[in-house]
């Protein structure tokens, strides 16, 4: 049910994405430091996204999923992800999307260098 909610939610985080002109490269790369949901790029800008979807908030935002440790993870399977690829990019950053479900509304807050 979690995993299958987290795909709906990147799912929706990709078409907006690629709504506001994002290119999407790879969703899902999976590394020994965990997983970047969403890898894109937009005005040679390469961007890792990680999407939280929560159907309420009864257990705090989905902003507040993203810990210090979360954070180090990230970073370093963003590590991971650059040496195996050629990037001709000027800059590299950390996005948050969150989704919350409110009914048959979904409210995306979209958070451009997170962290």
């Amino acid at each position: 049910m979690k995993r299958k909610l987290g795909m709906w939610g990147e799912d929706i985080a990709s078409r907006y994405l690629q709504d506001k002109g994002y290119r999407i490269l790879d969703r899902n790369y999976y590394t020994r430091n965990g997983e970047l949901d969403i890898i894109c790029e937009k005005d040679r800008k390469l961007v890792f996204v990680e999407v939280k979807t929560r159907k309420s908030t009864s257990f705090g935002s989905p902003e507040e999923a993203i810990t210090r440790k979360k954070m180090n993870h990230l970073r370093q399977a963003a590590l991971i992800y650059l040496n195996s690829v050629e990037h001709p990019y000027k800059e590299i950053r950390f996005d948050v999307i969150t989704i919350l479900i409110d009914g048959n509304k979904e409210i995306i807050n979209h958070i451009e260098q997170a962290f």
